[in-house]
């Protein structure tokens, strides 16, 4: 298959290896980019857009990244803290009253809050109902103390996040996204998606049941019951449905190109977002051992794919790009 895009000839390594990516893919292509010293330097894009197979990946296809959507929803809070509107340590009870967990901002930030998982059967409509998501978290009991272990809240992070920024700022995460982020930034990438922006996108390849059988592999039953419930977030047609496209689910739906991925972090570096001391506190490992929900330890240039599997494809392209800047790989 056709690499389409631009890269600088000292990164003729990256293209054969993202070449190799898209060729061995079975679904839907893939895109890559890489800001280094100032510029971009890649730009590539390629494979199918549909599962079909009867559209191109193009240059402003844009993908759903799960959990790369993660750090746009931290940095909109983050954006508040900055501003004084929003308190690291105090107590999630100051901004949400209604919500249990007795853990502060920063344990949610840092995924040490607990609520990981909902004790109540949820249908997978609830996603695609803000306050009824809400409602079932502020109730739910956490799962360990808060900031005394942590774990990643898989599905729900965002909602814990956005709500944060909802009650703070009246916005919905996915608006103040859109106003104070990825608008002054440029950057193609949103949350909850309108009808002519879900045109763009590419469907999802890859969620069998055999891919779900191997993520659980060796989990912490926790980990089953915080991506479960409610169902559908590893379901194709759940995930490429009209319905789940348009709306916000923070911690997994944002949809974007590799180049919106990578410029977060290119204005992170140019000092474009937070303010010096924030962003070295939000760079500063809050935490450290093993993540409760995935079961390992823990303390991650934008690669976007259609095509679920694991990360060895995307560290393929990483280590071409890391042997021409002179780097050591990626660790296994």
């Amino acid at each position: 298959m056709d690499v389409d895009g631009t890269i600088d000839q000292r990164f003729g390594p990256v293209r054969d290896a993202f070449g190799d990516v898209i060729r061995a893919q079975p679904g839907t292509g893939a895109a890559v980019a890489a800001w280094v010293d100032g510029a971009w330097v890649i730009d590539l894009w390629g494979g199918p857009g549909d599962a079909g197979r009867t559209r191109v990946w193009e240059r402003d296809s844009i993908a759903m990244p799960y959990s790369v959507t993660k750090p746009f929803a931290a940095i909109c809070a983050l954006l508040l803290v900055d501003r004084g509107a929003l308190d690291l340590d105090a107590p999630m009870q100051t901004y949400w009253p209604e919500f249990r967990a007795r853990a502060t901002v920063r344990h949610v930030l840092s995924h040490q809050a607990g609520v990981v998982a909902l004790d109540e059967p949820a249908p997978t409509e609830a996603f695609f109902h803000w306050d009824r998501m809400c409602a079932l978290l502020a109730a739910q009991e956490p799962e360990w103390e808060p900031g005394t272990a942590h774990g990643e809240s898989a599905l729900f992070f965002g909602h814990l996040v956005g709500e944060l920024v909802r009650r703070v700022d009246g916005r919905s995460l996915g608006g103040f996204l859109r106003d104070e982020v990825s608008g002054p930034l440029d950057l193609d990438f949103a949350i909850g998606l309108n009808t002519a922006t879900q045109r763009r996108v590419v469907d999802l390849t890859g969620l069998a049941d055999s891919f779900r059988r191997e993520n659980e592999n060796g989990r912490p039953e926790l980990y089953r019951r915080a991506i479960a419930n409610p169902p559908g977030g590893q379901d194709g047609e759940v995930v490429n449905s009209p319905a789940w496209r348009g709306a916000e689910i923070p911690a997994i739906n944002g949809h974007g190109t590799a180049r919106a991925i990578a410029g977060l972090y290119a204005a992170l570096l140019r000092g474009d977002l937070l303010s010096p001391d924030l962003l070295r506190e939000a760079t500063t490992a809050q935490c450290t051992g093993t993540d409760r929900v995935f079961g390992f330890d823990d303390a991650w240039v934008g690669f976007v794919t259609g095509s679920m599997g694991d990360h060895d494809r995307s560290d393929a392209v990483e280590n071409a790009l890391r042997s021409c800047l002179g780097l050591p790989p990626v660790a296994d």
